[in-house]
């Protein structure tokens, strides 16, 4: 991996601060759904058209049961808007509170939320668990981060909880590595987007290019029959290719992060499909077939 040009900016000027809440968890959703920077893609390129003063709340460490994993991430402007979640809504309001304070004193915080200190007990997470959030004003690697997300590019942004310190990295890692903590600093890695590649605009492939958005997934549709492979019928597709499934895979990058899935289920669209993208270091290749 290369560093990026200037892509390391000290923050020295403010002084590191922690602030430690602690309250029985309250009630809120179990369910580990993260929210990067490119689920808040939309909203953050509004705001910034708009000239809002942005905060950027991010997970960076958790200890037993936490609603979020690491690297999820919450947006704030100064103006009042939010975007993303750091808690599924348990500690929302808290830390809308802090980076409110972060964009008027331009001064990073870490905030720490787990059980037992009643100076936090409006504030409510859910049994046993611990999380520290770092709050920061959005700068110009998340600038260029934005941009690299933008075009699907891989990057690394590290950051130091210590010292305040940024720095972009072009390129992910491998596909095991996730958001961590190392020391002093904030490990996020982001990957390309992953691709849900579909053969054969059919008749199921309508309600599961409809599932892998809800997903997340970026979706193409590949079909040489226009009449099929239109937005009409799938409204939700990223990508419509209306082309023989060996042609429209050349038209795309397949790599780790591409799922192809092929249903047509007749031998002149699936022998062309699987012999083009055997060759590929797809993710996922998967046919419809018979049990014999």
């Amino acid at each position: 991996m290369a560093w990026l040009p200037r892509s390391r900016t000290p923050m020295t000027s403010w002084r590191h601060t922690m602030s430690r809440r602690w309250t029985t968890w309250a009630a809120c959703s179990p369910h580990w759904t993260r929210a990067d920077m490119r689920e808040v893609l939309e909203e953050l390129d509004a705001w910034r058209k708009a000239g809002e003063d942005i905060a950027v709340a991010t997970v960076v460490e958790t200890w037993g049961s936490s609603p979020r994993p690491l690297g999820s991430k919450m947006l704030v402007t100064r103006s009042g808007k939010m975007a993303g979640s750091v808690s599924n809504g348990c500690i929302e309001g808290d830390v809308f509170t802090e980076a409110q304070g972060v964009l008027k004193s331009g001064e990073p915080k870490l905030a720490a939320y787990g059980v037992a200190d009643d100076v936090a007990f409006e504030v409510g997470l859910a049994c046993g668990g611990h999380i520290e959030v770092f709050i920061q004003p959005l700068g110009g690697e998340h600038e260029r981060l934005i941009e690299m997300l933008s075009r699907d590019e891989p990057a690394t942004l590290r950051t130091n909880l210590g010292s305040g310190e940024t720095e972009l990295i072009q390129g992910a890692g491998s596909d095991s590595e996730l958001a961590r903590r190392d020391g002093d600093w904030f490990v996020e890695p982001f990957r390309r987007q992953a691709r849900l590649v579909i053969i054969g605009a059919i008749h199921i492939a309508i309600p599961l290019h409809r599932l892998a958005k809800l997903m997340g997934y970026r979706v193409t549709v590949i079909d040489a029959r226009a009449k099929f492979a239109n937005q009409e019928r799938f409204p939700d597709a990223d990508q419509l290719i209306v082309a023989w499934p060996d042609e429209g895979l050349r038209q795309i990058a397949v790599d780790s992060s591409t799922y192809v899935v092929i249903l047509t289920h007749d031998p002149k669209f699936d022998l062309p499909a699987l012999r083009s993208v055997l060759k590929e270091d797809a993710g996922y290749i998967g046919a419809i077939g018979s049990r014999k």
